[in-house]
């Protein structure tokens, strides 16, 4: 196996999860994005902007509009509000559908880690996390920690 491309198996292992988590938030009509928006929106100490949310998740979408596309897809179905400085929050329902999201998002990940320990997942990022940084040049690794 340590000749194996890894570059085949992150990708399909990617490729897998993704589909996945995506196909049960879809059985609940969410999207992974508006996930990651309702996260964001609730998340900081302030308040964010359109602007900062785009500028913050743009690198996670698939294409380039996806996230303000999905800002107006939430404030469309309530689950955000702009207040007069033009700031989002997430309205009663928006809070109520992070929380489902964040069930079922833990729900998925219980199925994904099924036999695989905290240790020897622990391991696999790092090896992962090592490889990027080796090919980025700099020897560091960098990503969510």
């Amino acid at each position: 196996m340590a000749t194996q491309p890894v570059g085949y198996w992150s990708g399909l292992a990617h490729a897998a999860v993704t589909r996945h988590l995506r196909d049960a938030m879809a059985e609940v009509d969410a999207t992974q994005p508006q996930y990651w928006v309702l996260n964001r929106v609730n998340g900081g100490p302030a308040a964010p902007g359109r602007a900062e949310v785009v500028a913050q998740l743009g690198h996670l979408a698939d294409e380039p509009r996806e996230i303000a596309r999905t800002i107006d897809q939430l404030l469309h179905r309530g689950w955000l509000r702009v207040d007069g400085g033009q700031c989002l929050h997430l309205t009663e329902a928006g809070e109520a559908a992070r929380v489902r999201l964040r069930a079922l998002a833990t729900e998925v990940r219980a199925v994904v880690h099924r036999g695989v320990s905290d240790e020897e997942y622990v391991v696999a990022l790092k090896v992962l996390r090592r490889m990027v940084a080796n090919v980025e040049g700099d020897g560091a690794p960098d990503g969510p920690s």
